[in-house]
């Protein structure tokens, strides 16, 4: 393969191109669902091709092909410099990047390959089994996913790397009844890394939890509504972080002017309390990489540092629009697609205070707990997230355990009313689409927080 990557590139600029990449991608996978005993997904697939761009002006031009003889490559590097083109777009060249050479293995243990499917299911059914601690959870489930991603990448700067990427999840979802009303509980563990992400966790303590608290849920109250301090978990505080401000941060949406921090580089934007930033090279999180699908080697971006808009995430096309170095945030759902500016692991970074310590300067407030979905507005600032549950607080004490609400509000003021930072950050694995399409394994999170929004539904 390393000699189709070499003559592709060689290839596109001959025939025009003025930058040019050629990557070669696998997939593998494996999927197993289990819903109350029985198995309801056992999927393992691989997938694999060659993607080739090319840019002539200010037009890219793509191609793929999962033909990996060499004259199938050669005929699909040169459509991709045919479709460059086609654009007729005048825009600045890509900055040279320095060559290197690299070659990157995963940091892992057991590799999930090497696991059979028979201990892989077994693990799966410990999760959902355990969570059936009482006659009122009436439905469980447990979902476990692997994936192994291989990269070759050429390009004509003269970069050549190989990379892997494993990433494991497990979620446990209980579903709790009495007389007609039904609540949830959902826990996950996830990571980059191998099958001991799997075996090293308490999966039975897990799935016993997942029961537990959605039973606990019958009896959750009304939650208060109105312009209320708010304690937002770890998971909440990351849906903030990547819903409005990660989104609002990717370069790309600076250039086309459809983002609200368009103008926003030193300026205050936030309380001094908070720090954001999108750091790939976190280890173990589940959105780090070690390099981008562009072969630009993974970085810590600051977005915010104590309330003060620093810069934004890049890909190697912003970053040459915008006179600044790529932060390795071009990254592509696989090699059948467009690279776009994405995040990795977005979080707010610790702070000083214990949760207990928020709490007691609190006279009438809520404690929001884990996040089900977010929404954002990154032209105009806006934030709408749904909680699974929260907390009522009165007089400085926790009360009340409420049930689902929803908290909106303006990032902008959300982040300028921030008075308390935990010490703690957590984050969450997942996946994130760029628009309705284009997912990409992220991790977001932050320690608790407290600020102001507003409370409604229930």
């Amino acid at each position: 393969m390393e000699d189709i990557l070499s003559e592709t590139v060689d290839r596109m600029l001959k025939e025009g191109a003025e930058f040019c990449d050629a990557r070669f991608q696998t997939v593998h996978s494996c999927q197993i669902r289990i819903v109350d005993t029985g198995i309801r997904a056992l999927n393992e697939e691989r997938i694999g091709g060659l993607c080739f761009r090319a840019r002539i002006g200010g037009s890219w031009g793509y191609a793929s092909t999962v033909a990996l003889d060499r004259h199938s490559a050669i005929a699909s590097c040169i459509d991709a410099v045919r479709n460059a083109r086609l654009g007729h777009l005048a825009g600045p060249k890509i900055t040279e990047m320095p060559s290197y050479e690299r070659k990157i293995k995963a940091d892992l243990k057991v590799h999930p390959i090497d696991v059979p499917i028979d201990e892989k299911i077994e693990v799966v059914r410990e999760l959902e089994s355990s969570q059936r601690v009482e006659k009122r959870v009436v439905n469980t489930n447990a979902n476990y996913k692997d994936e192994v991603r291989t990269n070759h990448l050429m390009n004509s700067f003269g970069v050549q790397v190989k990379w892997e990427e494993v990433r494991v999840r497990l979620i446990a979802y209980s579903v709790a009844s009495e007389s007609g009303r039904q609540e949830i509980y959902y826990e996950s563990v996830d990571g980059t890394g191998g099958f001991e992400i799997a075996r090293d966790s308490d999966l039975e303590a897990i799935g016993r939890k997942c029961g537990e608290e959605a039973v606990k849920m019958l009896g959750a109250k009304k939650p208060p509504s109105g312009y209320l301090t708010c304690i937002s978990d770890p998971q909440i505080t990351g849906l903030l972080a990547h819903e409005v401000i990660g989104h609002a941060a990717e370069a790309d949406e600076i250039v086309k002017k459809r983002s609200f921090l368009t103008k926003a580089v030193g300026e205050r934007v936030a309380s001094e309390a908070v720090t954001l930033v999108d750091d790939g090279t976190m280890k173990g999180a589940y959105g780090s990489i070690p390099v981008d699908d562009e072969g630009v080697q993974s970085s810590r971006t600051l977005i915010i540092d104590k309330g003060i808009y620093q810069g934004y995430m890049h890909n190697l096309e912003t970053a040459a629009q915008m006179g600044v170095k790529p932060t390795g945030n071009g990254r592509a759902q696989d090699y059948s697609r467009r690279i776009w500016v994405r995040m990795t692991n977005t979080y707010i970074e610790s702070g000083d205070w214990t949760l207990e310590e928020m709490i007691e300067d609190i006279d009438y407030g809520v404690l929001a707990e884990k996040a089900i979905s977010g929404m954002e507005d990154p032209v105009g600032g806006g934030f709408e997230a749904k909680t699974l549950r929260g907390h009522l607080i009165e007089n400085g004490e926790i009360r009340d355990l409420l049930r689902s609400f929803t908290l909106t509000g303006n990032a902008l003021q959300i982040l300028r009313t921030t008075d308390a930072v935990g010490k703690k950050v957590q984050l969450d694995g997942g996946t994130c689409g760029k628009g309705t399409e284009d997912f990409v394994p992220v991790s977001s999170g932050g320690p608790y927080c407290r600020s102001r929004l507003i409370v409604g539904g229930g």
